[in-house]
């Protein structure tokens, strides 16, 4: 095992879009080095008037705690993108340093879908490290650039030593039943094809490297049968 191969995989629901029974989900990582990574942050403390359809339940910060940690325990924030139910909680983490896709965070600047969280975000630029596609953040943690969702989304991959690999989509397939090559086209989405290539691509992912687990990024149903902190994936 190299030195900062990943050891441990939590998953933490942080709230609910009660209307659609949608989850809302955290992940943290942990390396056999001690490092503890957080995967996207939630909802805001105070959820914004845009975003009333979305219900806070026990949050990033006490999820953490559960777990012995505190915001300055966390080395790094993995901003998948920045929507009000994922980047909600980032600002906590003041010793973090937050890595997201560039093109995702250019387009966030003068996007007015993400202007209601932006004190979260829109940190110091020393502290955001900016990549550029899919990228090895260390041996066993991979991100995925997944546009279709927003510009610059990611999907993460994460290599554990008993479960094997776990391929986490977020808002690149929220749900199971997307997860499929024949998805039709109603014309409803203008980003649909995009979708459709990032849907593809995960999807070519997981047969070429025989990927056991796919975690979707609000699929209640698949979310109630999985382990949840303080149980993990090892």
């Amino acid at each position: 095992m190299s030195q900062n191969a990943v050891k441990r995989l939590y998953l933490m629901q942080v709230g609910i879009m009660p209307e659609y029974q949608i989850p809302i989900v955290c992940y943290l990582v942990q390396t056999s080095d001690g490092r503890n990574i957080l995967i996207d942050s939630g909802l805001p403390e105070i959820i914004p008037e845009d975003a009333s359809d979305f219900e806070n339940g026990q949050d990033v910060l006490a999820q953490l705690a559960n777990l012995g940690l505190q915001p300055d325990d966390i080395d790094t924030v993995i901003s998948t993108h920045y929507d009000v139910d994922h980047a909600g909680r980032h600002a906590a983490f003041m010793k973090a340093h937050y890595v997201v896709q560039r093109v995702h965070h250019i387009d966030a600047a003068n996007n007015p879908r993400y202007a209601s969280i932006r004190p979260e975000w829109d940190q110091p630029i020393e502290r955001i490290r900016l990549v550029d596609g899919d990228t090895e953040l260390l041996p066993g943690l991979e991100l995925i650039e997944t546009t279709g969702h927003v510009p610059g989304h990611q999907s993460v991959l994460v290599r554990l030593p008993t479960t094997g690999t776990i391929l986490l989509t977020v808002d690149a397939v929220p749900f199971g039943e997307g997860f499929t090559r024949d998805t039709p086209d109603d014309g409803s989405t203008p980003d649909a094809e995009a979708i459709r290539t990032s849907t593809i691509k995960l999807l070519d992912l997981v047969e070429r490297e025989q990927i056991g687990l796919v975690i979707f990024g609000h699929d209640m149903a698949q979310w109630e049968t999985l382990k949840q902190a303080p149980a993990f994936f090892d």
